[in-house]
């Protein structure tokens, strides 16, 4: 927020300085139209015409870049807290999964002995491939969140790229297109 608040009032002084330039402007103006001849007021007039439309493009392309910036970074925010919070939930569940592999590895157990020895080494079998799906859960989890994270940091990129682009005024050749 404190960004926001320092554009706000970058725009406010860049605006009253504006303005007060434009008042002083305005004053050597008059006095010169009236010491020039017709044909040197209407070029003066021209020219400071022509300077006011780029300044207030230019101001208008930078506070266009000012929200889009903050906008992209927010945005960006918002999708890690997702992306964390999916990732807490598939942990969670992995871990649950884990927690639970003692039991069902008994439950293996008692069903092979109750059966015959050969059974036993199929319920071995088993609870280490159980083992081993508790554990890939968790690597799962892990990199899906480490992906979702990536994909992120790439699409505000892109977005961030084309931010910059159109403040340059070129809009033709933009980063990511079908985003």
């Amino acid at each position: 927020m404190n960004l926001q608040i320092k554009l706000i009032l970058a725009a406010v002084i860049a605006a009253l300085a504006f303005s007060a330039g434009w008042v002083v402007k305005g004053w050597q103006a008059s006095k010169t139209i009236a010491e020039l001849r017709d044909e040197q007021a209407r070029g003066t007039a021209t020219r400071a015409e022509a300077a006011r439309t780029d300044e207030t493009q230019t101001a208008i392309k930078e506070s266009k870049h000012a929200q889009d910036t903050i906008y992209n970074a927010d945005s960006l925010a918002s999708l890690y807290t997702g992306i964390a919070d999916v990732q807490r939930r598939e942990l969670a569940y992995a871990e649950r999964l884990h927690r639970d592999t003692d039991s069902r590895a008994a439950t293996y157990r008692a069903q092979a002995q109750a059966d015959a020895a050969a059974r036993s080494d199929l319920a071995d079998k088993a609870a280490a491939l159980d083992r081993q799906l508790a554990q890939g859960l968790g690597v799962v989890a892990s990199l899906g969140g480490d992906l979702r994270r990536r994909d992120a940091e790439v699409a505000a990129l892109c977005d961030q790229v084309n931010i910059e682009r159109r403040l340059s005024g070129d809009d033709s050749d933009q980063a990511c297109i079908g985003r």
